[in-house]
């Protein structure tokens, strides 16, 4: 998973804050089957994969790294939400409203 330069930005602004980790998942939500879910943990998982970008790491849940291999994690403001946002070329199938999805 790649992660842009924005959300590099806001990550790292996150973690000071908080000294934690945040792992990326998927859980079973929506209308298309799956959903990204953001957590923060206190350690990584056993199973967990390390992302590390211009020194912020992100912790990849073992059992989303098929449904979000090669995926960019970007960060998207505009006059009503800020949020981070997934680009994930693995996708087959979409919401209408863009909240979950589905791999082959």
């Amino acid at each position: 998973m790649n992660i842009s330069s924005e959300a590099v930005e806001h990550l790292r602004e996150l973690l000071e804050q908080d000294n934690k980790y945040i792992r990326v998942g998927v859980k079973n939500r929506g209308c298309s089957g799956l959903a990204y879910h953001l957590e923060y943990v206190d350690q990584p998982g056993k199973l967990d994969e390390v992302v590390e970008q211009e020194g912020v790491k992100v912790l990849i849940d073992s059992k989303a790294l098929f449904s979000i291999i090669g995926s960019e994690m970007d960060w998207q403001e505009d006059k009503l939400s800020a949020r981070f946002v997934f680009k994930n070329p693995n996708i087959t199938e979409q919401c209408g409203c863009g909240e979950s999805f589905s791999v082959s």
